[in-house]
């Protein structure tokens, strides 16, 4: 789903990935776990077409160096910082992305009811919670029907209840043969959901572990010396 060879990217002078390389299997939940700073975040918008890089990258058998708009069509984003519209409705602000989607209005009826956004459908953006935001933003994330999935940093700030709720929403996309690209520093979050997790270290993935058991120790290894 995921495909990823000698990717490089630069801020100025500042190298934030070099080259990484990297391969995520259709189906699976996968984890990219480091520190803040590592190039968790970089990657995920070179890989979503929101940056520029060089390199070789596939996302759904797309280049999103030079497709960025076509990827962003097939995938579903939900970015570390809140990104909905204070001043729209929940209701109308899935209408708004349906329209951008293209899709009809029954799937903003069938997104609320899935994400059980009933209650909240009338309320300002701005005066929702920060785990129900959580849950819109998934919802509008996922309202077209992906088949990839990016989250960054998705459960930061966000208490235990709004933790199970969201896990529950992610595993269940997965279990129809979706996938997901989350990236997170959270190790039990990590442990927890993915099937294998790749640890970035001042841009580069060191290792790839699928023995998760174990994940804490070998997470740990990498940067003892650091």
């Amino acid at each position: 789903m995921i495909w990823v060879k000698k990717l490089n990217k630069w801020y100025g002078k500042a190298h934030v990935l070099r080259n990484l390389s990297l391969e995520v299997r259709e189906g699976e939940i996968f984890g990219l776990l480091g520190p803040n700073g590592a190039g968790k975040t970089t990657l995920i918008k070179v890989l979503t077409g929101q940056t520029h890089a060089t390199g070789f990258v596939r996302v759904a058998g797309l280049n999103p160096l030079k497709n960025p708009v076509e990827v962003r069509k097939l995938v579903g984003i939900v970015p570390e910082e809140e990104s909905v519209p204070n001043y729209l409705t929940v209701e109308e602000y899935l209408h708004f992305v349906a329209k951008v989607r293209n899709l009809e209005s029954e799937e903003v009826e069938k997104t609320i009811k899935i994400f059980e956004l009933e209650g909240e459908r009338d309320k300002v953006c701005r005066d929702l919670s920060k785990g129900t935001k959580q849950r819109l933003m998934l919802a509008a994330s996922l309202i077209h029907s992906p088949p990839l999935l990016f989250l960054d940093e998705p459960f930061i700030n966000l208490d235990p209840l709004y933790q199970r709720k969201m896990r529950e929403l992610i595993e269940d996309y997965v279990a129809k043969g979706n996938t997901v690209f989350m990236a997170t520093h959270i190790l039990e979050i990590a442990r927890r959901m993915c099937d294998r997790v790749g640890i970035i270290k001042n841009g580069r993935i060191v290792r790839i572990i699928e023995d998760l058991d174990n994940l804490e120790k070998e997470f740990l290894r990498e940067f003892s010396h650091a």
